[in-house]
């Protein structure tokens, strides 16, 4: 079998920062705090899915804490006149449940300069399009060729499961240009994101290479 690593988590600390960034000694504080940014990140993704939401950054002082939303579409996460901004914060202080309303939250939103070379937002675009009932194929065909004219060195995409509502799940790779693995100094993003369709889930990995 071979020895499957995360590509984020292999060059985390050399190209790549972490997305959470607070210290604890206390162990409860350390859980507690842990799984209540796993939950926040997917209330935002379910939140602001119409956003194009690639990545969240939150980063903890004693009184404070600074949400960064790295969107492909901030208008729609900002709204007229700071609308959604506000509905959003005033979400996520429900969800955090801070009594005392001592907790200060600072929400802010980065534009994404180059969406087709993020690898949520690809992954996300794929299984929205099967979950929709297009043909795989051509979604993927598509998906690779936006994401090599965006200035990618290579890019990776595995389906797996019922594809096209197969009565017999397999597993369909597709690739084009280079995308080492292995090499640490590479800038190599991956993410996955599962189709919800008639016949079951589709898994979707995309792995992309950029220069």
């Amino acid at each position: 079998m071979g020895q499957k690593v995360n590509p984020n988590a292999l060059r985390l600390g050399v190209l790549h920062t972490w997305d959470s960034r607070w210290f604890s000694e206390d162990k409860k504080y350390f859980r507690k705090t842990l799984v209540e940014d796993v939950r926040l990140r997917r209330m935002l993704h379910r939140e602001m899915q119409n956003a194009g939401l690639a990545r969240v950054e939150i980063e903890r002082s004693i009184r404070q804490i600074t949400i960064t939303l790295h969107v492909a579409r901030p208008g729609v996460a900002i709204g007229r006149g700071g609308e959604e901004l506000t509905k959003l914060k005033k979400e996520v202080e429900t969800f955090l449940k801070k009594d005392g309303g001592n907790i200060k939250i600072d929400i802010r939103i980065e534009p994404v300069k180059k969406p087709d070379l993020e690898a949520r937002l690809v992954a996300q675009m794929i299984s929205d399009q099967i979950a929709r009932r297009m043909h795989h194929k051509r979604v993927v065909n598509q998906a690779m060729q936006r994401v090599m004219n965006a200035g990618a060195k290579g890019v990776k995409i595995v389906l797996s499961g019922r594809i096209g509502g197969a009565e017999i799940g397999r597993v369909e790779k597709y690739a084009m240009g280079s995308v080492p693995l292995t090499t640490i100094r590479e800038d190599v993003q991956f993410a996955i994101a599962p189709s919800l369709t008639k016949s079951g889930y589709v898994g979707v990995k995309v792995w992309v290479c950029r220069k």
